[in-house]
């Protein structure tokens, strides 16, 4: 089974809302009957230490739409200071004992001529995963543009992180173990054009549940800014529970992990179909909550933090 974004399960909590909730506002929904998010260690390996995040870009993006993920990544360094910064979001992840990794941009492969065909299956995935080897002290992430048709896009998912062997033979999703020669990677696809309501929400009206107005993207890409929510929710994910036994919620087939056991939650207050409150720009009306290199700003997904048990925002 693939790892499955729980931004799924605030699609399905907007759709209870619309269609069989009676009288109750969303708000209430929220209030009575939200499980507790408690995330178990498992006791198996972790990514710790210094990592590349290596990058493969299939398919044709602009050398804009490149920088905002290549700039997301490069914001996650220690080096970028202070307290609504993408890195003290991402310092959350060494509170996950023994300490997940410190992660920092490695080389970018382009493939705008879609060498495998413009619909990928998971295995093909893995296969593109590999082309950015060698793999040790790296993480690979696959990102597909948004006229690339993935096994399960939209569907059930909005990207998600696996292991494989070297060959690739031996794929697996979150639920696999860590092994001699294996190495984590990770899928995001643009949604902009195929289903920016499921995987670009906040930046677009959702499909089902309350119809407020859309948050305006602070990159002022709406499938870009939902893809960086998708990928840190996914890194996230890679470091704390790499191959099955690290950190998560629920069954290990479908497991929820450190962003992804608070989704939907990007500013105090949130609750579903609502993403909380955020920082908006004055001059532009766009909507973030974290400050990265060079200024750039994202809207990042809450994490839960072991420390004190909460799901948490970055700090604006």
């Amino acid at each position: 089974m693939p790892h499955r974004l729980a931004r799924f399960l605030l699609i399905l909590l907007l759709a209870a809302t619309a269609t069989g909730a009676g009288a109750a506002t969303p708000r209430q929904l929220f209030l009575v009957s939200q499980p507790p998010v408690t995330l178990t260690n498992h006791h198996g390996q972790l990514l710790t230490g210094n990592y590349s995040v290596n990058l493969l870009w299939y398919g044709r993006f602009t050398p804009a739409q490149r920088a905002v993920v290549a700039d997301f990544i490069l914001s996650l360094s220690p080096s970028v200071s202070g307290t609504a910064s993408v890195a003290a979001w991402w310092a959350t992840t060494a509170r996950y004992h023994p300490g997940a990794a410190r992660l920092s941009l490695g080389r970018q492969v382009v493939d705008p001529t879609l060498s495998l065909g413009r619909r990928l299956s998971e295995s093909s995935l893995a296969s593109l995963a590999s082309r950015l080897g060698p793999h040790r002290g790296t993480v690979a992430v696959v990102v597909t543009a948004a006229d690339v048709l993935v096994d399960g896009f939209c569907l059930s998912r909005c990207g998600l992180h696996a292991s494989s062997s070297s060959s690739t033979r031996n794929a697996t999703s979150s639920s696999g173990r860590g092994g001699r020669g294996r190495f984590a990677y990770a899928w995001v696809g643009n949604p902009a054009e195929q289903c920016p309501g499921e995987c670009a929400w906040p930046f677009h009206q959702p499909p089902y549940g309350p119809q407020a107005a859309p948050l305006v993207s602070p990159n002022a890409d709406v499938g870009m800014d939902g893809a960086v929510i998708t990928l840190a929710t996914l890194l996230a994910g890679a470091v704390t529970n790499p191959y099955g036994g690290g950190f998560f919620q629920g069954p290990a087939e479908a497991p929820l992990e450190a962003v992804s056991a608070c989704a939907g939650v990007f500013g105090n207050g949130a609750y579903p179909g609502y993403p909380g409150q955020v920082r908006v720009d004055a001059a532009t009306g766009a909507s973030y909550n974290a400050v990265g290199v060079a200024g750039r700003r994202f809207l990042l997904p809450a994490m839960w933090d072991p420390a004190t048990a909460q799901c948490s925002t970055p700090l604006v």
